[in-house]
């Protein structure tokens, strides 16, 4: 059992049952995954086929739906079709209509067309036998009686005509009143104005008591260098803390109320530093004009205008007439006349330019001879090209020979600002006026250096140039002015005449 022979045989056993084993084995396995490969592909198979029938069923109900909209368009343009047609039919018949309306019109006026041609005849026929007939009657000629007929009927023609003619010109009149009553309101109303009021003082308010001391300064040395300077009455009295200043000329009261204010404020307060300051104000408020102005001219809406001329408008603003401010009075007037422009239908830029610089000639009227509106044109002519804004500027106080629309409208400006309730006080504009007269008595003397009414008017303060007027003649012009003034004014109480003659020796170290 052990022989060689016999492990070789069962070896050769062992092999073969393996090799069919195996076999058998690898055929169960190619069996198992052809099974599971057809079922696979019958999974697949059925898949598809319902991927394919549901598809079908889309495209069935999108073919449904393409085609229920195809109908129902179809459906609408077969409506629309038929109103269209409907419309057609229902226009065919209002045209057949107007057809014949204009036909059975046309034979209408063909119809009346020769009943008027009979009428005519008929008329020309009755004509002539009048004639005839009133040729028989009256033993005229044709040529005779028809000049008496016209006659006649002229006569009669020119009574009515002048009957409606004053019957018309007194409806115009009306109706022009009655506009410009309007045109008026409306200007006004649309300007809102406030009402001016005017003073001769102002107020300076210092930090304590004992300011008002320093501003007296030593045996009254300060108080005196300040109102020589400035031409100001300063009053000092019991209100607390406060100093007033009183002059008529509201560019020298500015003046000093600077001045004192800068000086208060500094704290140094002697005689040579109250001119220094006094001049730095002068400074400012040539500044402040200049800005009041560009103000101005901005305001009414000018585009530009020559910088001399904005100086000489914006001196104005310390100018008062009858109390009433003259550059906001220029303003003013420039704003109505505008308003009156816009509903007349006048020149804008002629209105606003010649309301505007109407009382210019106010600034200088001081410095020459003349009423101011001839003044203010002839300032204004060497800048303006314009003639139609001189015109408004000589006109507005009847001082030109001619006018224009413009210049009427700048005139009835300037009457409404003045005119308006609250505008002027004709009291203050007598003050003032009495005012500047006694400084210009003063200032007519030779030898007169400056001229001040202080004291409300009630004291002349006259400074005097040492070097021309002595001790002597200072008493002899203070007399004669006292009898001038007495000769040529009325006024309340009295007034002192103060003639101040100063000495000054002044050196510089070097």
């Amino acid at each position: 059992m052990d022989s060689p022979v016999v492990w070789v045989l069962l070896t050769l056993v062992g092999l073969v049952g393996g090799a069919a084993g195996g076999y058998f084995l690898v055929q169960f396995n190619a069996k198992q995954k052809v099974q599971t490969a057809e079922q696979a592909v019958a999974q697949l198979r059925a898949r598809a086929e319902a991927e394919q029938r549901e598809l079908m069923l889309q495209a069935t109900q999108e073919a449904v739906k393409v085609r229920n909209s195809a109908e129902d368009e179809l459906r609408e343009r077969r409506q629309e079709l038929g109103r269209q047609e409907r419309r057609l039919q229902q226009k065919e018949e209002q045209l057949d209509r107007k057809i014949e309306v204009s036909e059975r019109r046309e034979r209408q006026l063909t119809d009346k067309e020769q009943e008027h041609a009979a009428i005519k005849a008929r008329i020309e026929e009755v004509r002539d036998q009048s004639l005839k007939e009133l040729e028989r009657v009256s033993s005229l000629t044709t040529v005779e009686a028809k000049d008496m007929l016209l006659k006649a009927v002229e006569d009669e023609v020119r009574e009515d005509a002048n009957r409606r003619l004053l019957l018309l010109e007194k409806a115009y009149k009306e109706e022009s009143d009655r506009r410009a009553r309007d045109i008026l309101m409306q200007a006004m109303q649309r300007l809102n104005a406030d009402v001016i009021a005017e003073s001769t003082t102002s107020v300076v308010p210092i930090p304590n008591e004992e300011m008002k001391g320093r501003i007296i300064g030593r045996e009254g040395r300060n108080i005196r260098a300040l109102e020589h300077a400035t031409g100001v009455d300063i009053i000092i009295d019991d209100t607390p803390d406060a100093v007033t200043l009183s002059c008529f000329d509201p560019v020298r009261r500015e003046i000093a109320k600077l001045a004192l204010g800068k000086l208060v404020m500094d704290g140094r307060i002697h005689p040579s530093r109250i001119e220094e300051v006094v001049e730095r104000a002068k400074a400012d408020i040539d500044e402040a004009i200049i800005k009041a102005g560009e103000q101005a001219v901005m305001e009414v809406g000018i585009h530009s205008l020559p910088p001399e001329v904005v100086k000489y408008l914006g001196r104005l603003r310390f100018r008062y007439s009858y109390g009433q401010n003259v550059l906001e009075h220029s303003m003013e007037t420039t704003k109505f006349a505008v308003n009156i422009a816009s509903e007349v239908g006048a020149n804008m830029e002629t209105i606003r330019r010649g309301a505007l610089l109407h009382d210019i000639g106010k600034s200088m009227d001081h410095e020459m001879e003349g009423p101011h509106a001839l003044i203010g044109a002839n300032l204004i002519e060497r800048f303006e090209k314009s003639r139609e804004v001189i015109i408004c500027i000589a006109k507005h106080h009847d001082d030109w020979f001619t006018n224009t629309l413009e210049g009427a409208i700048v005139q009835l400006g300037d009457a409404m600002s003045g005119g308006r309730p609250g505008a002027r006080a004709e009291s203050m504009e007598r003050y003032i006026k009495r005012i500047q007269t006694l400084e210009e008595i003063a200032k007519s003397y030779p030898g007169v250096e400056k001229s001040y009414a202080v004291q409300a008017g009630r004291e002349l303060r006259i400074l005097v140039k040492p070097g021309e007027i002595d001790d002597l003649s200072a008493m002899r012009l203070a007399r004669d002015v006292a009898r001038r003034v007495e000769d040529s004014l009325e006024y309340p109480g009295q007034i002192k005449v103060t003639v101040v003659r100063e000495t000054r020796a002044i050196e510089y170290a070097q």
